[in-house]
């Protein structure tokens, strides 16, 4: 029962604190569960991180659902869902309820801008982080310079770059150094 509420806390925290949707919380997910818990290493939360990009739904509710279920299986992955989405729910009915009497000051229109900007920021400080932590060879460096193109420049969907990165995985196994 411990285990579980933990699982809550950590990622009500996380949904709590953090704005600009699933990528920003990338950074905070890394954080909490690698580095403050120990409940993934870096190579499991990139893996949790590319599935949960596959998968529908949000990449954050979605990795947060994968360490629940390590955790404690099907009750740990309802609790880090609800941990991971109630904030959310909480703060958009507030500002649902509110938005529509204060969203034409200028104040306002500024803070969303400057929350934007932050959460590019900690976007981009995940990827780096990621990079460096995973990227290790000259046909990693290929690899993910190709799916950066194949998704952000040509359109392409991402679950055909992560099932081909996959594929091309298992045909170089052993070919290619990469610490797993």
């Amino acid at each position: 029962m411990k285990e579980l509420f933990s699982l809550l806390i950590s990622f009500f925290k996380i949904g709590l604190f953090t704005f600009g949707g699933g990528y920003s919380m990338l950074p905070m997910l890394q954080k909490e569960i690698v580095e403050k818990r120990g409940w993934a290493t870096e190579g499991e939360i990139l893996d949790y991180f590319a599935v949960s990009q596959c998968a529908p739904g949000a990449i954050a509710v979605n990795t947060a659902i994968f360490v629940g279920y390590r955790k404690k299986k099907i009750p740990g992955a309802l609790m880090s869902a609800l941990g991971i989405v109630l904030p959310s729910l909480i703060i958009i009915t507030i500002i649902a309820a509110l938005l529509g009497n204060f969203a034409h000051l200028p104040a306002v229109k500024s803070a969303f801008a400057g929350i934007r900007i932050a959460a590019c920021a900690l976007i981009i400080s995940s990827l780096i982080k990621l990079i460096k932590a995973n990227v290790r060879s000259a046909v990693q460096i290929v690899l993910a310079v190709l799916s950066f193109i194949i998704v952000a420049v040509l359109g392409q969907n991402p679950i055909f770059v992560v099932l081909g990165a996959a594929l091309f995985g298992l045909f170089t196994a052993g070919r290619v150094k990469a610490d797993a």
